[in-house]
């Protein structure tokens, strides 16, 4: 079966060139660099055969190691890269899927002006240059999933993937699924899916973490195996990744066969247009 990580981070190290925030949230999950390198070893340790690498929201804009890494070994990483928040820099994303590797765009709301993305008409550039050229967004829309439904009702043609099952930041159990009704109705449209990644951090049990497995089998039931995607969001999950394989392939009895492999990686691979291997 193929296994295809649907969002992973990596990083370089805290130098002048490349320095780390200073404190807050934003800083890395691990307190260490997160190398491409690293990351290989553990995707061979666990049986992932492909990951795309999401650039973390704390470097800014820059996609330079996920494209090296995806240039580098185009068959195991490819990229949901940071696109131009600026209206004048539209033209960059008519040129986006030049770069080798590089699928479509990943947008979050945590970042300083961004929720105007996502509420603003004025903002519609964005999603309608992405729309004309193809690009899927991957979104981080905590407290905005009506208005993300609003954006894929303007632009049909525009694919969205919704980071962590919408989570409640901080949140465990219940309480991280707190907008779980507003995520379940945006399955009416054919455009969105939902990436069901970051999940072994808000349960308050170890593994398998069983209370998590309702709200899954619901997800699942209202997106169906085709637009519902298997992820980790390995570096700031508390277990191996190993186990975040296991809890979907081993742990879920209502989730085998074709479906199966559809969550763990047809499904993602083909949303995104990334080719199967041959």
């Amino acid at each position: 079966m193929l296994i295809v990580d649907a969002q992973v981070h990596i990083w370089g190290a805290d130098t002048p060139e490349r320095p780390w925030p200073a404190r807050g949230r934003s800083r890395p999950h691990r307190p260490q660099p997160f190398s491409k390198d690293d990351l290989l070893r553990e995707m061979d340790a666990a049986g992932v055969a492909r990951v795309v690498i999401v650039p973390p929201s704390w470097e800014g804009d820059r996609n330079d190691l996920a494209l090296e890494a995806a240039r580098l070994h185009p068959d195991r990483f490819a990229v949901m890269g940071r696109p131009p928040l600026a209206p004048a820099e539209r033209h960059l994303l008519d040129h986006w899927r030049e770069q080798p590797g590089m699928l479509g765009i990943r947008v979050t709301a945590s970042a300083e002006g961004a929720r105007e993305l996502f509420t603003k008409p004025e903002a519609d550039w964005l999603w309608a240059t992405a729309g004309r050229n193809r690009l899927p967004a991957m979104v981080s829309v905590p407290g905005l999933l009506p208005a993300l439904g609003r954006l894929a009702e303007r632009h049909p043609g525009m694919r969205f993937v919704i980071d962590h099952l919408a989570l409640v930041r901080g949140a465990k159990d219940e309480a991280a699924f707190g907008d779980l009704p507003q995520l379940l109705a945006l399955a009416r449209y054919p455009n969105v899916a939902a990436k069901a990644s970051a999940l072994p951090r808000a349960s308050s049990e170890p593994y398998p973490y069983p209370k998590l497995h309702p709200y899954l089998r619901q997800v699942f039931d209202a997106f169906g195996p085709k637009r519902m995607f298997w992820g980790t969001d390995l570096t700031g999950i508390p277990c191996i990744y190993r186990q975040a394989v296991t809890m979907f392939t081993e742990e879920l009895p209502w989730l085998a066969g074709e479906d199966l492999e559809w969550v763990m990686g047809h499904g993602i691979c083909e949303w995104l247009g990334w080719p199967l291997p041959g």
